[in-house]
């Protein structure tokens, strides 16, 4: 892997221009946090004492409304009904058979439904009802009996067993799989049955490894000295030979960023293609793309704005002044120079996004740049 490493820019000014980012770079939204729902005297005492913890709304009867609540729209189910999908996790203070009366007909899909904790007026157990891997309910039905001093309900195998989730190993490496839903199932059952589950990392991510929770999987140095094992994780954004006599599961965690310059009006589906053609010419996967970005002017270029969206990945932009801090290191365009100010876009954009660590050459073709780079999380 080659690291470009300008001398004419600090590492402190460019700590300051990643942190200058807004969430307005992105074109994904996100949910809000907390909404806690109550519907008793003994429920809103418990409510408030879970106030001064979380940040949340509050939401409870309209004969019940004080000060940091919020009045039911018609009634409790229709409330919940209507703030199903706002919010990223449901606090329920009552009874388990009335939050699952409520919920039961909202629920679309454990990717995408929201975390749901219910805890009982006395607040002694905090249940994770819904979500409880990547919707986070375990780790906030914990967080509450903490605050409350009571006990935390999780009943998820992997919990139980005291092993790894590969659902939320996912999640906590920002990972993607060709084939989630089924390998996760796989996997996670084979965990929690006493098979033996190797997990190899990618030498460029070993450095990582030892912040994720990986119980009960079996460390495996070597793809051709493992030890015997009934199934393999491998963890890696390089495209990587899994020809192997075991069943294999790739985990690709999102570390790729991509600078990119292009003409007015350029071609969707040809950026595309360039962009995947890049990508795979340097050996890594594309699920590996974690975002792009560009120029201030090049915020509203419809193919740029496509390819984000159908990838799923943030938008980042940058002002003149912020590449003009660094472009002085790296090869020059006068024809980009006088059309924006600066003389070259993707491959400062892909230094600050990357924090210096560009990889391979800038592709420069029909009238688009594009230079790659790895983001190292802190």
């Amino acid at each position: 892997m080659n690291t470009v490493a300008p001398d004419k820019i600090t590492r402190a000014m460019l700590h300051k221009t990643v942190l200058n980012k807004t969430a307005a770079n992105k074109t994904v939204a996100h949910k809000k946090e907390f909404a806690l729902f109550c519907l008793t005297a003994g429920g809103m005492a418990l409510a408030r004492r879970l106030q001064s913890h979380l940040a949340m709304d509050c939401f409870t009867s309209p004969e019940r409304v004080e000060s940091g609540f919020m009045a039911f729209e018609g009634s409790f189910a229709n409330t919940v009904r209507k703030l199903f999908t706002q919010y990223r996790a449901l606090i329920m203070i009552g009874a388990t058979g009335i939050a699952i009366r409520v919920i039961a007909p909202l629920l679309k899909d454990k990717m995408t439904d929201p975390a749901v904790v219910v805890v009982d007026e006395k607040g002694q157990f905090a249940i994770s009802l819904l979500s409880g891997h990547l919707g986070g309910a375990n780790k906030l039905a914990q967080q509450i009996a903490d605050i409350l001093d009571g006990q935390a309900v999780i009943t998820t195998a992997t919990d139980v067993n005291q092993v790894a989730a590969l659902d939320l190993l996912s999640r906590q490496i920002d990972g993607e799989m060709a084939d989630f839903r089924a390998s996760v199932k796989t996997v996670n059952q084979m965990l929690v049955n006493g098979k033996r589950v190797g997990i190899w990392w990618h030498p460029d991510l070993s450095d990582e490894k030892d912040r994720y929770d990986t119980r009960g999987f079996i460390p495996v140095d070597a793809l051709e000295d493992r030890p015997e094992l009934d199934a393999l994780v491998c963890v890696s954004y390089e495209r990587t030979d899994l020809a192997l006599a075991i069943p294999t599961f790739k985990l690709i965690p999102r570390r790729l960023v991509a600078g990119i310059g292009c003409r007015r009006g350029v071609d969707a589906e040809r950026l595309a293609k360039l962009l995947d053609r890049h990508l795979a010419e340097n050996n890594f996967e594309p699920l590996a793309l974690k975002a792009i970005g560009s120029v201030e002017l090049k915020k509203a270029e419809p193919a740029l704005i496509q390819l984000t969206e159908e990838r799923q990945i943030p938008f980042q932009i940058f002002s003149v002044k912020q590449l003009a801090r660094c472009e002085q290191a790296f090869p020059a365009s006068e024809f980009v120079r006088k059309t924006l100010g600066i003389g070259c876009v993707s491959q400062p954009v892909a230094w600050l996004m990357s924090q210096g660590h560009l990889v391979g050459s800038t592709l420069r073709e029909q009238g688009v740049t594009i230079t790659l780079g790895v983001w190292h999380p802190c």
